[in-house]
């Protein structure tokens, strides 16, 4: 086992680790005599109530620390690592990677390939598995941690193999079985690619992975994404709207026999795929909460779902003084753009039609950006950048506010994709910038202007 050095980089004032006196600099070296190799053994033996910390502090000195604590209070300690070890970087090379079709001379961090099973518990973010020993499985085993969502692709192990160029790919399915034994909860993902996962190759998968229910707790197919930056990466084609109905034909069949035995829906559709073939989406009820909605499946209705009720509450607060959501309520006159993507516009713009019924002296405009960085055939709106908002939006100037999905920027700051950021855009447009969260409810406050 590799050896890490967990060098503290900051200790939170007022924290338990403050009051024993450890500082930045000084390193961890074991908690309950325990070696720490990474994030997974300090969380897990930190959640005692009652442990010794051994520190080594920078002038070579060793020093043990008995601490009396809550199960849930933390020591207060940063590290210089957050993993407390270092990214794993992915050892595939899937022909549906959306990394390999992203344009040169983006920062580096764009280009870097990930695929470590604690970025899967710390960030929901899916993995293939092909990265984790024994060891990795049984510490997860050992700790019980769950869920891990996995990118399963496809069930077959030959066609797995090809598709994300690793001939220990299909192999790597063997190690479900290990979580499922366990009672390892999991999450899936399949991003299907026409002509190659699709048909009966989704019908096996689906066949295959339904025996994992309900361990297997949900499992989203996503279309796979095509930017225009693919030469000489495999050749993929787009789903057209016969080709997603009956997607969503094979999935919603195996809903039916799922809800009716377990009582949830194990598969879904992304939004993408409804919206594709010119289908109403799922009811609400058919998303068991929500377990995919960061892949893109429930997100548009759950957005609507939550903006009727946002709304509802807003009319009644300001025509009869009787909402709940909004404590002080005045509307005030003036022209609004809403920033969204092709994909879910349709669906915005009815909303924001409702909005304006009701509230008519807000003069709301709606413009879908057509994504020229990444190609038309991308449509999500998190994947606009700043200089296609800019350039699109200044024939629709000028306007008192331009509001903007947060999911366009970078999490935690001000600036988009393309490294442009919202101190140029508020320059180039003149104009206030406010940014709305992926919630029905904050886009009513966002266009009454209450924040």
């Amino acid at each position: 086992m590799k050896v890490n050095r967990h060098i503290v980089e900051k200790v939170i004032d007022g924290s338990i680790a403050d009051s024993l006196g450890i500082v930045k600099g000084d390193e961890l070296l074991r908690v309950n005599g325990h070696d720490i190799e990474d994030v997974f053994d300090y969380q897990y033996y930190v959640e005692n109530t009652d442990i010794s910390v051994t520190i080594r502090h920078e002038n070579g000195e060793e020093e043990t620390y008995d601490v009396r604590k809550d199960e849930d209070d933390d020591l207060g300690i940063q590290f210089s690592e957050g993993l407390m070890d270092g990214y794993r970087r992915c050892s595939n090379n899937c022909i549906f990677c959306f990394i390999d079709q992203n344009p040169p001379g983006m920062r580096d961090t764009i280009y870097f390939k990930d695929d470590d099973a604690r970025l899967s518990f710390l960030q929901g973010n899916y993995i293939t598995l092909t990265n984790m020993s024994d060891h990795d499985i049984d510490r997860i085993i050992g700790y019980h941690l769950s869920p891990i969502n996995v990118s399963f692709q496809t069930m077959n192990p030959e066609l797995r193999c090809k598709m994300l160029n690793n001939r220990f790919a299909g192999d790597a399915l063997k190690k479900v079985e290990r979580f499922y034994n366990a009672g390892i909860e999991l999450n899936g993902q399949i991003v299907l690619c026409k002509g190659i996962n699709d048909g009966e190759e989704l019908e096996y998968s689906l066949s295959e992975l339904y025996k994992y229910v309900p361990v297997l707790r949900s499992l989203s197919v996503v279309p796979v994404g095509l930017s225009k930056y693919r030469d000489g990466l495999y050749p993929l084609e787009p789903f057209e709207a016969e080709d997603c109905k009956k997607v969503i034909g094979s999935i919603e069949k195996w809903q039916k026999k799922a809800f009716e035995e377990f009582g949830v829906h194990f598969v879904h559709a992304s939004d993408e795929w409804y919206i594709t073939a010119g289908l109403e989406l799922p009811e609400e009820e058919r998303y068991d909460g929500y377990l995919q909605i960061e892949n893109g499946v429930g997100m548009t209705r759950s957005l609507i779902e939550e903006f009727k009720f946002a709304l509802e509450d807003a009319d009644e607060k300001y025509n009869r003084g009787i909402g709940r959501l909004f404590k002080g309520l005045t509307i005030k006159k003036e022209r609004v753009i809403v920033v969204t993507g092709k994909l879910v516009s349709g669906h915005i713009g009815k909303l924001i039609d409702s909005f304006s019924a009701l509230f008519p002296s807000k003069d709301i405009e709606l413009v879908a950006i057509r994504n020229d960085f990444f190609g038309e055939r991308i449509t999500v709106t998190g994947l606009l950048t700043g200089r296609d908002i800019v350039a699109q939006l200044k024939d629709h100037m000028p306007a008192d506010r331009v509001i903007i999905p947060e999911n366009v920027l970078r999490a935690g700051t001000e600036v988009f994709l393309d490294d442009y950021t919202l101190t140029e855009m508020r320059s180039a447009l003149h104009s206030k910038i406010d940014i709305v969260k992926s919630s029905g409810q904050d886009m009513v406050r966002c266009l009454l202007g209450v924040r």
